[in-house]
């Protein structure tokens, strides 16, 4: 019998993504849409990916090295979410003003959220939520 102590009682997600251009990810992640680089990872003297953060929200980009594949299709088939308290369409603003393109404009879902999308260079989907207030 499984009880809830043998759940996982997740605190934070941190996600590690591969990224085919690790420079030009860099730029999209840190001067587009406003995370902070905190860490360079480097093998053999060449840098090999980057650890990220905004806020408790952390995630690796990791240059692909090719073992399975060029070009092998990346960030398909599911998004990742940033919930805020901060507000939505001032980040929105400033993510295009830095450059970025939205995939979708802030809007109000109907479970209450106000959300804006956009997609990282390796077509990584993410989301921008600021939960309802109620």
């Amino acid at each position: 019998m499984t009880t809830t102590s043998d759940l996982p009682r997740g605190e934070t997600l941190q996600v590690s993504l591969t990224v085919n251009d690790l420079q030009a990810s860099l730029h999209w992640y840190v001067d587009v849409v406003g995370f902070t680089a905190d860490r360079r990872i480097e093998r053999d003297g060449k840098l090999r990916g980057v650890a990220l953060s905004a806020g408790d929200a952390r995630v690796i980009i990791n240059q692909d090295d090719g073992a399975q594949g060029k070009n092998r299709p990346k960030g398909v088939g599911f998004s990742l979410q940033i919930s805020t308290k901060q507000g939505i369409d001032a980040l929105a603003r400033a993510i295009k003003q830095r450059g970025g393109t939205l995939v979708g404009e802030p809007a109000d879902t109907p479970w209450g959220a106000r959300i804006f999308r956009l997609q990282a260079p390796d077509g990584v989907a993410w989301v921008i939520s600021k939960p309802s207030a109620a």
